[in-house]
């Protein structure tokens, strides 16, 4: 690999804003806050809004669409029967 053309590869711990779960992990990615880790380290801090443990198909609170009414609206509007 050329030396000086990769990004800084780092600890970087991520929280869900929504549950406040944290994860430690590495990325690239780079910001001003940090938090303190169990371990005792300070780490880069990263809010993200959504994580696996917030989002609704993860979580099974995923909804699910009734399309049977919309496909027949459709064939209404445009003749199809």
């Amino acid at each position: 690999m050329k030396s000086g053309i990769h990004p800084d590869y780092h600890p970087v711990v991520f929280r869900d804003a929504s549950t406040g779960d944290e994860l430690l992990t590495r990325s690239t990615v780079t910001t001003s806050e940090t938090t303190v880790w169990t371990d005792g380290n300070t780490y880069p801090l990263i809010i993200v809004e959504v994580s696996n443990r917030s989002h609704p198909f993860w979580t099974g609170t995923a909804r699910t669409f009734d399309t049977e009414g919309r496909v027949e609206k459709f064939r209404r509007r445009y003749g199809m029967r």
